[in-house]
């Protein structure tokens, strides 16, 4: 199905970066991921390898420098999954430091925009190009939960995919924002109070978030999905079961 294709991942060392990756292998794309983690990515690397061709880059996207040597040594890029994102304990104005905002907008943001920047030269000259952006449930309906920064930058990233199909649409390049409700990653561990292993297998798990970029992926040229909106069908954001932050 994508026999041929490049996709790179970012984030690609665990939870909707690595299911992405092992979908996108399993359709017979070569797949390149990229993290921060070295030991998450090379397992995650040796993961992917059991069903194809894959290579792991150690990579801060918040280091716009690194970014484009990374872009440079991959070469052509068909596919780019930015699902690199971070949050921080300390998420709410009560205990949020500026450090803590910095880093946030550092990799959810501009981190993506430093990939999708250096990705579009290639996919301009090909006339062609898949850009999947991973935003959030928070991307639409911000929550205490998740915090300013969290739901601004997922939020900006909504906006950065819409402009991307609106200046890049007529050369072929399509991109779609996926704001998935709770996912179990390991991002979880990162909340004030990370949520029970029965609350967690009520969730959307990382493979059903892999399969849908697989969607996107495989979908002919002349169609783009601006945005898919996915969450759990027990979604705690509408049944009120969702922790309140600590005081």
């Amino acid at each position: 199905m994508l026999s041929g294709k490049v996709a790179w991942i970012t984030g690609g060392g665990s939870g909707i970066g690595l299911a992405g990756g092992i979908e996108l292998a399993k359709a017979g794309a070569r797949i390149v991921i990229s993290g921060r983690n070295h030991e998450t990515l090379a397992a995650a690397e040796k993961q992917i390898k059991a069903l194809g061709d894959c290579e792991a880059i150690a990579l801060d996207v918040a280091n716009k420098q690194a970014v484009a040597k990374a872009v440079e040594r991959i070469g052509r890029i068909d596919i780019l999954v930015n699902s690199a994102g971070i949050n921080d304990p300390k998420r709410n104005f009560f205990n949020v430091s500026t450090e803590a905002w910095d880093r946030i907008v550092s990799i959810n943001l501009s981190g993506m925009f430093y990939c999708v920047h250096a990705a579009l030269a290639g996919m301009r000259s090909r006339k062609d190009g898949v850009i999947i952006n991973v935003s959030s449930w928070a991307g639409r309906y911000a929550s205490t939960l998740t915090g300013p920064a969290y739901n601004a930058t997922k939020q900006a990233v909504v906006a950065l995919t819409e402009s991307i199909n609106m200046e890049e649409g007529i050369n072929g390049i399509r991109a779609t924002s996926i704001l998935p409700g709770e996912v179990a990653t390991p991002i979880l561990e990162k909340r004030p109070v990370p949520p029970t292993p029965e609350v967690r297998a009520k969730m959307l798990q990382a493979e059903d978030l892999g399969r849908t970029i697989l969607f996107v992926a495989s979908l002919p040229p002349r169609a783009c999905i601006n945005e898919i909106i996915i969450s759990p069908t027990h979604n705690r954001f509408y049944f009120g079961g969702l922790e309140s932050p600590p005081k």
